[in-house]
């Protein structure tokens, strides 16, 4: 019987993928030898070498997080769905949650939030800025919510959020704390354990350095009593921790099948892991640390400005610099991606406003620091030029 419709044409071609410097929010550069693993032979999603494989992932999660948590495993899929992941399974209808909102990520758990028929209360801060334990203590006492929502990383502002203290506040608040490390996770100091964070999660895509589609995270003995404890069912199948934690050997009992894992990209996360493991966490905070500060140095010289004008709240890992007048921002943008580096533009509140910059995993060096500060600079120059018509200025 013949078919309805021809194949495409597009889809007699080889696939080409060009080679870029990926300098923007992320993803960033994979190494070479994550890349490698993901092209791996393929095993069953339950195969006893997949399962370990598995497990090694667990154990570098935990590392990363600083945490022995027994529920901790790696989402299919990316960092948006460890948020929802996270706010599926604390809350049930009416609970009160508390959004701190600097940027996007907090607009965008809100949403989640509300989706979940949860009360959801706000404290905000201008884009640039972050939250102190008073602006929190006080939103605590006045809104008395079940879970507080934090980002360490706000990408869309290059802000970091201090973490240390606020489990502790939460604590004392009989409330959970959610803490969303996507842009931070490798680049920012974390210790969940110490800081009594009780659930956290991150995408594979920033400074792990791995393909996108996977998203680590760690329920904490607080957050595993709440989920234990709901009256109601998870709202998810996909996302439901009673069946995922089984399936990732998180519990006693033998696993069972609830998903075809992604194989190649627990692959490449097993991969992206280890590098992180071998290099230390100090190590690559203290990286991390440095390629920023040189970047900002570089900035200054250029006369170029960052969001965040105060130095503690600056982000390690994406750095968000004031577009100055005059100058369109996606000019310069555009210039840099056709000398195949990627300068990001602003996100949410910051779109049109800045430049973002990301120094992320294998692009947290002095060279590529350099190269992307040159690049900044003659892409402004570029947008800046007169322009010459028919022979005139």
């Amino acid at each position: 019987m013949a078919v309805d419709y021809q194949p495409p044409q597009c889809l007699s071609r080889p696939i080409e993928v060009p080679s870029k410097l990926l300098m923007g929010a992320g993803p960033s550069n994979a190494a070479e030898n994550v890349l490698k693993a993901g092209s791996l032979p393929l095993l069953g999603h339950l195969h006893t070498e997949f399962t370990q494989i598995m497990d090694d992932v667990k154990q570098g999660i935990q590392y990363a997080f600083q945490t022995t948590n027994t529920l901790t495993l790696a989402i299919s899929g990316t960092g948006h769905a460890g948020m929802e992941a996270a706010l599926c399974n604390l809350i049930e209808r009416n609970d009160v949650v508390l959004i701190g909102i600097n940027g996007i990520w907090g607009e965008r758990a809100a949403d989640m939030a509300n989706r979940q028929g949860a009360d959801v209360q706000t404290v905000t801060k201008v884009a640039g800025e972050n939250f102190s334990l008073a602006d929190i203590e006080a939103a605590l006492l006045q809104h008395k919510p079940a879970v507080l929502f934090l980002a360490q990383g706000e990408s869309s502002t290059g802000v970091v959020q201090p973490i240390e203290g606020f489990g502790a506040l939460c604590t004392k608040h009989n409330c959970l704390l959610l803490v969303d490390t996507v842009a931070s996770l490798g680049g920012e100091p974390f210790y969940m354990d110490r800081w009594q964070v009780d659930v956290v999660y991150t995408g594979s895509q920033k400074v792990l350095g791995a393909p996108p589609g996977t998203a680590p995270i760690s329920f904490g003995p607080r957050a595993v009593a709440k989920i234990a404890g709901r009256k109601t069912p998870i709202s998810s199948f996909y996302f439901d921790m009673n069946w995922l934690g089984n399936y990732w050997g998180c519990d006693s009992q033998p696993r069972k099948y609830h998903h075809t894992a992604p194989i190649s990209s627990i692959y490449a996360l097993r991969e992206a892991l280890a590098l992180l493991a071998n290099e230390g966490l100090e190590n690559s905070w203290n990286r991390h640390r440095q390629s920023r500060d040189r970047l900002i140095s570089g900035l200054a010289k250029l006369n170029l400005k960052p969001l965040a004008s105060e130095p503690a709240a600056r982000l390690t890992c994406i750095t968000a610099i004031q577009v100055p007048d005059g100058v369109d921002w996606k000019s310069v943008t555009t210039h840099a991606m056709s000398m195949r580096v990627e300068i990001a533009g602003g996100l949410g509140p910051t779109a049109g406003r800045i430049w973002r910059v990301g120094l992320m995993g294998q692009n947290a060096t002095d060279e590529r620091v350099d190269r992307v500060l040159e690049v900044l600079a003659e892409s402004i120059k570029s947008a800046t030029a007169p322009v010459t018509v028919m022979g005139r200025l």
